[in-house]
């Protein structure tokens, strides 16, 4: 599970990566592919809000109970304050691809914000929280995990082989700028 994670956060960087070219581009005046932008912010909402982040609840709870230790939240604020965060960046762009006219500073700073949360999140975990759980449960306790996950485990949309219609359009230009990565 834990190999599982890291590897969705090295999935989510290079979408970092790809948004946060896009916002240079925007912020140095040139037009970027918005329909691109909105793919990776819904991937984000449809995969690493309801499969990713739940999945570290469901382990951090295994954890903090198993390690006899209050919940401080932090883990569950911090992903509720990115949903927010994609939700109100996913309205913004819908409404430029409807033809609404949204200022392009606004779009500017609600970007580099939630490029900058989703960094600051990985950071986190990959810093305090993934080692927590590496240093404290063992090869049983992830069996159980497994066991908990189960409901919650859903094909990454973007990064497998199994469907290639979703995030077609997305895929594509990963694949095209794979070799910068």
């Amino acid at each position: 599970m834990l190999q599982r994670l890291m590897r969705d956060h090295k999935h989510i960087a290079i979408l970092l990566n790809i948004l946060s070219n896009k916002l240079a581009r925007l912020a140095d005046g040139h037009g970027v592919n918005f329909n691109l932008v909105r793919d990776i912010v819904e991937y984000m909402q449809s995969y690493a809000e309801h499969s990713h982040h739940p999945l570290e609840d469901i382990i951090y709870d295994y954890y903090s109970n198993k390690a006899g230790l209050a919940n401080c939240g932090q883990l569950y604020n911090e992903h509720h304050r990115l949903a927010e965060a994609s939700g109100s960046l996913i309205y913004s762009l819908n409404m430029i691809l409807s033809d609404v006219v949204i200022s392009r500073e606004k779009l500017i700073k609600d970007l580099k914000d939630y490029i900058q949360l989703q960094q600051l999140h990985m950071d986190y975990e990959e810093r305090e929280v993934f080692p927590l759980f590496e240093n404290t449960l063992d090869d049983n306790d992830w069996d159980r995990v497994s066991v908990l996950c189960q409901q919650r485990l859903v094909d990454d949309p973007l990064f497998n082989d199994n469907d290639k219609s979703m995030f077609e359009d997305l895929r594509a230009y990963i694949d095209k700028v794979d070799k910068t990565f």
